[in-house]
């Protein structure tokens, strides 16, 4: 069973939720500051981070910028009261793969943290997909490696995932809805900042280091991908 680090600093909250994922069956470690919490994260190597934002001594943005370095594929659910979209993405920049506002239900949570580990549990089943070489871009799902003129680039699991959901199927509208299900494994959308964040980072990461664009966004309804290259977009503006 997947083990899930609970990172609250208020200790009924952090009991409650660590309660309710044990009944659950998922093994449980706490923390209840952020200096705390990065020992735990050495020691279990969690599948799942539960993560607060407002921490003693450091606070979560830092914390998961510090674990993403070492660490690219535990799943990391934030736990927020900053319901602001400037506090969201900020979080989803640092790291996080998604969030859940307080107060939130106990059914709610263990779903997001179900949907999650479902998602980093299929990051075995990339082996079996092919690998794909469009413009000087290359992705091979069996290695979780992507290149770009050569060049290893970094992604994270949900990026590369993201990614290869889009080139996986060129020319065809993805829409937020359809990316939802099929990278992170929910029936209905949390927010459409999860998705445009992680494009964002994508293209960051992937297109500024490329000839070529390759994510188009479709405006209210979700993303294409089709490898156009820059000079030839250039000489026709």
């Amino acid at each position: 069973m997947a083990t899930i680090l609970v990172v609250e600093d208020d200790p009924i909250i952090r009991q409650t939720v660590d309660y309710a994922l044990r009944r659950a069956g998922f093994t449980t470690a706490g923390a209840g500051d952020g200096i705390e919490a990065l020992e735990q994260a050495k020691k279990f190597r969690p599948d799942l981070i539960l993560l607060d934002l407002m921490l003693p001594g450091i606070d979560g943005y830092e914390f998961a910028e510090r674990v993403r370095t070492d660490d690219s594929e535990v799943a990391i659910i934030m736990v927020t009261a900053l319901d602001t979209e400037r506090d969201k993405v900020r979080g989803l920049d640092a790291g996080a793969d998604d969030y859940i506002t307080k107060p939130f239900s106990m059914d709610e949570l263990l779903a997001r943290v179900r949907a999650n580990l479902r998602r980093v549990r299929e990051r075995a089943t990339l082996a079996s997909e092919q690998t794909i070489e469009v413009g000087d871009l290359v992705l091979e799902p069996s290695e979780f490696r992507a290149s770009v003129a050569g060049k290893v680039i970094r992604l994270r699991l949900k990026e590369f995932q993201l990614l290869l959901a889009l080139a996986a199927r060129p020319g065809v509208l993805m829409t937020r809805q359809k990316l939802a299900e099929e990278v992170w494994g929910y029936e209905y959308l949390p927010s459409t900042r999860t998705i445009d964040v992680h494009v964002r980072r994508i293209r960051q990461v992937v297109e500024d280091a490329s000839a070529f664009k390759f994510i188009h966004t479709v405006h209210g309804l979700g993303y294409r991908f089709e490898t156009v290259e820059k000079a030839a977009e250039e000489g026709d503006a």
